[in-house]
């Protein structure tokens, strides 16, 4: 199997760190670590050879990336080779079309289902994760306050008011590290049962009484109806309009955005206040979110960042691997990966096999792309 190096701009992740590498090594799979593929993130080429890499960027059957492959480098994987990432399949159709054309099996981990056995396969919430946790430290480098409750001679500093919308892995954290910067946090999210989880984490769940269930399974939430949506933008004015910071990390099936904040509601905030975006890889939550960039509107600092994750790099890259291996070893069988396609997870996360195009979604997107 092959890591070769990223080349998005950006990205600093690599698909393994060592410590994976020595476990794909000890289960009898040879591994390749294009020179500099790790440097970004701390890992260097020395590192990888005493785990038991060698050296090269030569075609193989098992491809592993950290980052979508641009359709160049597609085309420059082995015909009937396998290729395993995150690549988010609806988004990048034109990618998939190239693997099908290309004959290559891919699997995507972010389509991998939201269950117990493929829990420590699942990269998009070891990536959430990471981004709930640096988003808020975005935030509050950005604020011009403090976050806690301080007492000085001078006086009392009440702590800042954060609003956590989304209570998902990213959700979750970014409530988790608020508090850790010892902010008053509130949270919301569209499905109520995860109220307890919001509490549990340290924050004060406020929401809306939905007319219709907004769980779609899995962890995720659905799109809600209009009469839900527009009681939904009335709890959202009221709650952002008092807060210092708002981080939103809404997404619809775990990869679109919907559109919460609008410009009427950011115009009701503070001046001063900050919004973080973590849904920006989506398209962003916030009406005015410029993906990729931070800007200023009606006095608010709105923060978009794109890949998140490969900010903090070498944790980034640690559980990533670790989810990828993760994957392999469960499907390993007398020292050979086997695709077993009756397997649910196989199923879940198989996008392209024998030149076909086999995900129902990306299918879908890949036909729209065409009529286009």
């Amino acid at each position: 199997m092959l890591v070769p190096r990223e080349t998005a701009p950006g990205e600093q992740r690599v698909a393994l760190a060592p410590d994976s590498v020595k476990k794909l090594v000890q289960a009898g799979y040879e591994v390749q670590v294009e020179a500099g593929a790790g440097l970004a993130a701390g890992f260097t080429d020395e590192a990888f050879a005493a785990a038991g890499a060698t050296s090269s960027d030569r075609p193989v059957d098992l491809t592993l990336r950290a980052g979508v492959p641009t359709e160049a480098e597609v085309g420059a994987l082995r015909e009937g080779s396998m290729l395993l990432g995150s690549l988010f399949p609806t988004r990048h159709p034109k990618v998939v079309r190239a693997l099908a054309a290309r004959g290559v099996t891919a699997f995507s981990t972010d389509a991998v289902p939201r269950t117990t056995r493929a829990q420590s396969m699942d990269t998009l919430s070891s990536m959430a994760n990471i981004a709930g946790y640096k988003g808020v430290l975005l935030a509050a480098a950005a604020m011009p306050r403090y976050c806690p409750m301080l007492m000085t001679a001078a006086g009392t500093i009440l702590p800042a008011k954060f609003f956590v919308i989304g209570a998902g892995v990213a959700g979750l954290q970014a409530i988790a590290t608020a508090r850790r910067l010892g902010a008053s946090v509130f949270a919301t999210d569209v499905r109520p049962e995860v109220k307890e989880q919001i509490q549990s984490v340290g924050a004060k769940y406020v929401g809306i009484e939905l007319r219709q269930d907004a769980a779609a399974g899995g962890g995720y939430a659905k799109d809600l109806s209009e009469e839900d949506k527009a009681r939904q933008r009335e709890l959202l004015a009221e709650q952002c309009a008092v807060s210092d910071v708002v981080v939103t990390t809404a997404l619809i099936g775990g990869v679109f955005a919907p559109r919460l904040l609008t410009r009427s509601i950011v115009a009701r905030m503070k001046p001063g206040a900050v919004i973080v975006d973590l849904a920006a890889d989506g398209g962003g939550n916030c009406e005015l979110s410029k993906p990729g960039r931070t800007v200023v509107e009606h006095g608010v600092t709105i923060i978009a960042p794109l890949n998140l994750a490969a900010t903090l790099p070498a944790d980034a890259s640690t559980l990533w691997g670790r989810n990828l291996t993760n994957f392999i070893l469960a499907f390993t069988k007398d020292r050979a990966f086997v695709l077993n396609r009756d397997d649910e997870i196989i199923r879940g996360c198989l996008v392209t096999h024998q030149g076909q195009v086999v995900h129902a979604r990306a299918k879908e997107a890949v036909e729209a792309l065409n009529a286009s």
